[in-house]
């Protein structure tokens, strides 16, 4: 059974900085991609950050691009999100998701082929 946890949320200052955690289990964690996916209240969920089964490959939103950095580190089989200068509007639920497919080569996990976690809340404070 896959099993993803997301961490490392919290309410911080805007300018201030956080650090996501993803761990998943039950699948083979370094031949999946994965992504850092958010949702705000009222609005949609939308791609924030994602990364290749190597690493080798990231890819961002135009609105964290310079002030986010995603890697994983596959012995231990984690994901982060390292998320700086912070502004209000990032505030949401942040989402990890694990593209089930193993021969799967898009850029982003796909929503329907993913296993997702429960998510952890981010708040910006102005």
């Amino acid at each position: 059974q896959v099993q993803v946890v997301e961490s490392g949320g919290g309410l911080v200052q805007a300018g201030g900085s956080l650090r996501l955690s993803c761990t998943a289990s039950g699948l083979p964690f370094d031949d999946v991609v994965l992504g850092w996916f958010r949702q705000a209240p009222g609005k949609e969920r939308e791609m924030s950050s994602c990364i290749s089964r190597s690493g080798g490959a990231l890819y961002y939103a135009d609105s964290v691009k310079g002030r986010f950095t995603i890697s994983r580190d596959n012995t231990k089989n984690t994901l982060y999100l390292q998320m700086n200068s912070l502004k209000p509007e990032d505030t949401a639920m942040y989402y990890c998701a694990a593209d089930r497919r193993t021969f799967y080569y898009g850029a982003c996990p796909a929503y329907g082929s993913s296993a997702w976690g429960q998510g952890t809340q981010v708040t910006v404070s102005s």
